[in-house]
């Protein structure tokens, strides 16, 4: 049997890692060499990335097995500008279900992303380095998370619960030359984005974010779609029956539009009502239509030093004069926002929400 249906018996041979996952830098290049050997036997989370069996051939090469189906939110979150390829492993015979918009996943369903850099983003598909793989395993007690960090030869990646800094040097799309210091985040700092309620749980899966077109092998079909032909899914009807976020990356669709895409997918993980952010009252999700939820005039609660010199959250038709851009602005500890996830200020993203914040009245 194939390794990669090791999912099925997940329930029984799950080990739950207890690491006191430490804030430390590890060196890029991982010696799998002093591993010992292991075998796809269920005994999760496997120390090596190429254990489990997701893709064939040169494991550099990310060539999905079978069982892995493709997939896209219509949104991506700001990493550093890492560029990602994502996948989703549904048990043999198993399916995830649609209820009042809201996907359940059932017992191991792996979620895979590959987060890499090309050498020169004007040339996307040459010289790529894959810096991690972040998986997301879930179990009878929940969603877990594991990051894999990659060697510099690019042969394997191995478990990091501890994370790490990573130096990336590129290209970017203006032929001007960049060094960052890329951060792994450790096991436990996951849960600060990934978290709803106080429960692990993945971000980029959900109804508003899958249900849009993806090119597959056999064509362009909508995600959500897709999933339900294959078996997969149960419970989607039709597009129209739910809701469905853009690209804010598209800038011949509406600004509002992109707005709310943008900090839904990079904000409203902690600034939405099961969110860590809940207290503030800065709720930014694709969905919230009241000016003051959204920050507009809205003195913050409690957002200390980062609110800077300002006052409001959003100061209409003044952007210059709020914190909301402030805060993404900026990369100093206790000030910038997102807190996890980024060294970098994403200057695509602030401008446009700069202009957003300019449009109003």
């Amino acid at each position: 049997m194939s390794k990669i249906f090791w999912g099925v018996n997940i329930l029984l041979a799950l080990v739950i890692f207890t690491f006191a996952c430490k804030n430390e830098s590890i060196k890029t290049e991982t010696n799998e060499a002093a591993l010992v050997d292991e075998s796809a036997d269920g005994s999760f989370p496997y120390k090596r990335l190429s254990t489990y069996g997701f893709f064939s051939g040169e494991l550099k090469a990310l060539n999905p097995v079978k069982a892995l189906i493709p997939y896209t939110p219509a949104s991506s979150l700001f990493t550093d500008y890492a560029l990602k390829s994502r996948f989703i492993f549904f048990p043999e015979g198993e399916k995830a279900s649609l209820t009042n918009n809201e996907l359940n996943f059932p017992e191991g369903t792996v979620l895979i992303k590959n987060f890499y850099y090309p050498a020169d983003f004007r040339k996307p598909k040459e010289n790529r380095r894959i810096i991690e793989t972040r998986l997301l395993i879930t179990s009878e007690k929940g969603w877990e998370a594991f990051p894999y960090i990659w060697n510099e030869s690019q042969t394997e990646a191995i478990l990091k619960v501890v994370g790490g800094e990573i130096e990336v040097s590129f290209t970017d799309y203006d032929g001007k030359d960049q060094v960052i210091n890329y951060i792994v985040p450790n096991k436990n700092q996951c849960k600060t984005c990934h978290n709803k309620s106080e429960i692990l749980a993945p971000i980029g899966v959900k109804v508003q974010h899958l249900n849009n077109e993806l090119e597959y092998q056999s064509g362009k079909a909508n995600q959500l779609a897709y999933w339900t032909e294959l078996g997969k899914l149960e419970g989607f009807e039709e597009e129209k029956a739910n809701p469905a976020m853009i690209n804010y990356e598209n800038k011949n669709l509406p600004l509002d539009d992109r707005a709310m895409a943008y900090l839904d997918i990079n904000c409203s993980h902690c600034h939405s009502a099961e969110g860590p952010a809940s207290t503030s009252g800065l709720f930014l999700t694709y969905d919230q239509t009241d000016p003051l939820k959204l920050g507009v005039n809205k003195i913050p609660v409690a957002a200390g030093n980062g609110a800077g010199s300002f006052d409001f959250d959003i100061v209409p038709g003044k952007a210059d004069e709020s914190i909301l851009t402030h805060r993404m602005n900026s990369t100093e500890v206790g000030i910038a926002m997102p807190e996890l996830g980024r060294t970098t200020v994403h200057k695509e993203g602030v401008q446009l929400i700069k202009d957003w914040i300019n449009s109003m009245k």
